[in-house]
């Protein structure tokens, strides 16, 4: 039985995979970005484009989009080119990684890969939690999966941030709904952050599997060989992907359009999957294909990272930190939080 579309789409983010017989993403590799100003409002919008098809599946087109307008910097546009230009040195800047809170098929044991399942109670919490965490962090950019558990995640975590500024998707997949989602304050403008969602930070997909109990699915196929499929790096599931598939295109999208906006000074953070995560981490702390099949990553808890001169420095744990303030605070990091509290008390 051939695998399910690669994902839903969620809302009216429109969204597609593509995908061959044995059920494998292909990546599509031609970006654009296109930024809109009407005067009144600025949109920055993210365009994925490509083409492919097999035995009867065909592409479609990825598109996503925020408006944003910075306080300090306006946004600017990454770009593809891997000139010297996009590897100059940047400032210090934050970037925090999150994985989703428990969803709902978390909490009933089954694989959930590229299925579309919002989060428990107890997920609702944890990102809540996580949000507290990294209440003292700036945070100029959000990046999330196309999947509902990662932006509720994200969503919810921004609540509890001290600064307040509101996260917004603003939808570019067609004229109206750019015209129907555009932002006429300049002020209100200055007090939102752009939350950009790309399939490419999707959890992997697990093909047949996706829906099955994970005991009875070891029962069915033995425990050695379900262990294979999720802990290996390069077996994939029955027409899913393996880890070294979903690493290819999660971090060539990091790579490409979120890591240019580090250089260009901004904050970032990312609200993604174990999987995803896991893969990006890799690239980060360059971990061996061995050494990131055994990397555990907990629901709600965030990773801090320093971005500095070209390097990525992990500056908080997954399992230490119990509130932002506890984290190995930098220079930079430590003035942010004091203009905090001279703005708040």
């Amino acid at each position: 039985m051939a695998a399910a579309a690669f994902h839903q789409a969620v809302g009216s983010i429109q969204s597609y995979g593509c995908c061959n017989e044995s059920g494998s993403q292909k990546a599509f590799r031609n970006y654009s970005v296109k930024s809109v100003s009407n005067g009144h409002g600025f949109n920055v919008g993210l365009l994925r484009r490509g083409s492919c098809s097999t035995h009867g599946w065909k592409s479609g087109v990825i598109q996503a989009s925020s408006s944003h307008t910075s306080v300090a910097n306006p946004v600017s546009a990454p770009t593809n080119s891997k000139s010297n230009d996009s590897r100059k040195k940047s400032n210090e800047v934050a970037l925090i990684l999150i994985r989703h809170g428990e969803s709902l098929w978390n909490e009933k044991n089954l694989f959930t890969g590229c299925v579309d399942v919002p989060l428990t109670k107890k997920g609702v919490e944890e990102a809540i939690e996580a949000g507290k965490r990294i209440s003292n962090i700036p945070v100029d950019m959000i990046y999330t999966s196309a999947l509902i558990r990662a932006q509720m995640t994200a969503m919810l975590a921004m609540t509890q941030h001290r600064r307040k500024k509101v996260p917004i998707i603003a939808h570019n997949e067609s004229e109206q709904a750019k015209a129907w989602s555009q932002i006429f304050s300049e002020e209100t403008v200055k007090q939102t952050i752009p939350v950009i969602a790309a399939w490419q930070l999707n959890e992997r997909m697990y093909g047949e599997l996706q829906g099955l109990n994970k005991q009875e699915t070891a029962d069915r196929y033995g425990k050695e060989q379900v262990h294979e499929w999720r802990r290996s790096y390069d077996i994939p599931p029955p027409n899913g992907e393996s880890l070294e598939m979903c690493a290819q295109r999660a971090v060539a999208y990091f790579e490409e359009q979120i890591e240019p906006q580090l250089l260009s000074g901004k904050n970032v953070m990312i609200a993604a999957h174990g999987n995803s995560l896991r893969s990006i981490i890799m690239y980060l702390d360059k971990l061996t294909s061995q050494e990131v099949i055994s990397l555990e990553l907990s629901t709600g808890l965030p990773m801090l990272y320093i971005f500095k001169e070209g390097k990525f420095i992990r500056r908080g744990s997954p399992v230490g930190p119990t509130e932002a303030g506890v984290y190995a605070y930098t220079r930079s990091l430590a003035l942010y939080r004091q203009k905090l509290d001279e703005m708040f008390h």
